[in-house]
């Protein structure tokens, strides 16, 4: 079965970013749902001793209901792990990859923020690595993940209104905004290939 992470950082670590309310709700209340139901759901099924990759990837066109929970529990993880409470600054590696593809950090800011604020609807903002290596910023809809696809995650904001509406409200420019000092660069790092 299937079990609900502990955040990374303590709940009050995003302040005034994120906060303690905010990640109350956001993982003990939306998150924990999902591993709920997805733990209801796979019961009885294929899917039952599975990893949750190996859900994602077959759960994608055989089970949508699966496939949604499994991807948003796979979502939630990953963002949790993309934040800390201490400021950071990327790797030499890191920043010399951003800087191959997308001409500069800033640029490479700019372009995530922008796909992130202009994303229609509940889905995730991402940085994705291709099968050649090449750093990609995509948008998903809804549960919809890189896992169990060609393209390798690497770091993600969600841009669902439960995220940040009680401290942003409408406002997820802002949100946007106040993200960038709130990336785990070590963890972003650690994904690349």
């Amino acid at each position: 079965m299937f079990t609900l992470p502990d955040l990374p950082f303590a709940k009050d670590a995003l302040a005034p970013w994120t906060s303690a309310q905010t990640l109350e709700f956001h993982h003990g209340k939306h998150h924990a749902g999902y591993v709920s139901k997805l733990n209801d759901a796979v019961v009885g099924t294929e899917f039952l001793d599975k990893s949750l990759e190996e859900v994602i990837a077959s759960a994608r066109s055989k089970n949508q209901k699966v496939f949604n929970l499994a991807a948003q529990h796979f979502n939630h993880s990953f963002f949790w792990n993309c934040l800390t409470g201490a400021s950071q600054q990327p790797s030499a590696h890191l920043l010399t990859m951003l800087e191959r593809d997308f001409g500069s950090i800033d640029a490479f800011r700019d372009q995530f923020s922008a796909v992130a604020a202009a994303h229609f609807g509940s889905g995730w903002a991402w940085l994705v690595q291709d099968q050649a290596g090449k750093l990609i910023v995509k948008d998903f809809h809804d549960a919809e993940t890189p896992v169990g696809t060609e393209l390798r995650p690497i770091l993600t904001l969600d841009v669902w209104e439960h995220a940040y509406y009680l401290d942003f409200k409408n406002d997820r420019a802002s949100f946007i905004k106040g993200f960038w000092e709130r990336v785990n660069w070590a963890f972003v790092a650690e994904q690349l290939v």
